[in-house]
């Protein structure tokens, strides 16, 4: 097939601004995979014609990985083409398939096959977003990035882009609200130093800023996370009993957070007063088979 025929087969323009309509995209796509699979259409281009694309909508490339794929391109060659899109006529930009023009690079590759298509920069950037969401490639915060500017471009709704990505409407709207975020926040959660988990627990905090710091600092769960976001909607503090009818007990976050620690390493409920310099630790054990064991732990023989 000719560069011409490839082109003209998906060259249709529309207005800036509007959303191209989901049957024209997803054949798009269909379209593409075939040629993909088939390698017709298929050209070899240089690398160095080839630029990223500035609306990629992955910020954040691991560097392990890219090794790893550069030594199988060394070894067996680039096997999938990317997706290109012609700026002139020997100039391209990448809609899909930077990491493996990073990698082809790093193996010392000259040329690649690619897929030239003809697309506005919606198609270009709706297709770039669905082929790295459906690689389960993207950061949650990413994603959420790329569905934001999908709506607020290109005017997809929630629903429609759930179809086009084969995920569900709540999903999306999950994800979205993970950018009313501090912008501190999104970086944890773009560094993999938060879950997506943790982000949805902070979202509802008074400041989640804070708290995330403290997740991060102290290694808690998802769950943990979750009950530290209520306390702190709560007021900030959780009573604790001291055993002798004074409630004066409090236990700031950091306290209730070593409790939830300990009692997942002892396997036992783990109670902490806490009263300016000093306070008092209770363990709470059911049978004698636990008291022996608790014993022994602290005393450091083995069980």
């Amino acid at each position: 097939m000719r560069r011409e025929d490839v082109a003209g087969a998906s060259g249709m323009k529309r207005s800036a601004g509007l959303g191209r309509g989901l049957s024209a995209l997803l054949g798009e796509m269909e379209a593409i995979e075939t040629a993909q699979s088939t390698g017709q259409g298929v050209e070899a281009i240089a690398i160095s014609a080839i630029i990223p694309n500035q609306r990629q909508p992955r910020r954040k490339f691991d560097a392990t990985k890219l090794d790893e794929l550069a030594e199988s391109i060394k070894a067996q060659g680039l096997l999938q083409p990317i997706l290109v899109r012609p700026l002139s006529r020997s100039r391209y930009e990448i809609v899909a398939g930077e990491r493996r023009w990073r990698a082809a690079q790093a193996a010392g590759l000259h040329e690649i096959p690619a897929v030239i298509r003809q697309l506005d920069d919606a198609t270009g950037f709706e297709l770039a977003l669905v082929e790295n969401i459906q690689r389960a490639d993207l950061n949650p915060i990413e994603e959420a990035e790329g569905f934001q500017r999908l709506i607020a471009e290109f005017g997809h709704s929630q629903e429609a882009l759930g179809k086009l990505v084969h995920k569900s409407r709540s999903h999306i709207a999950n994800l979205l609200r993970l950018l009313d975020l501090p912008q501190s926040v999104r970086n944890m959660v773009l560094d993999e130093r938060l879950s997506m988990g943790h982000a949805r627990a902070l979202v509802t905090a008074r400041d989640p800023e804070k708290l995330a710091e403290e997740v991060v600092r102290l290694g808690l769960s998802v769950r943990q996370t979750e009950a530290l976001a209520r306390d702190e909607k709560q007021g900030g503090k959780a009573r604790r009993s001291t055993g002798n009818g004074d409630d004066g007990g409090t236990a700031d976050a950091d306290v209730m957070a070593l409790e939830r620690q300990l009692s997942d390493s002892l396997g036992l409920k783990v109670q902490i007063a806490h009263d300016g310099a000093g306070g008092r630790l209770s363990v709470n054990y059911s049978t004698l088979d636990q008291l022996d064991m608790l014993c022994q732990r602290l005393s450091g023989e083995r069980f």
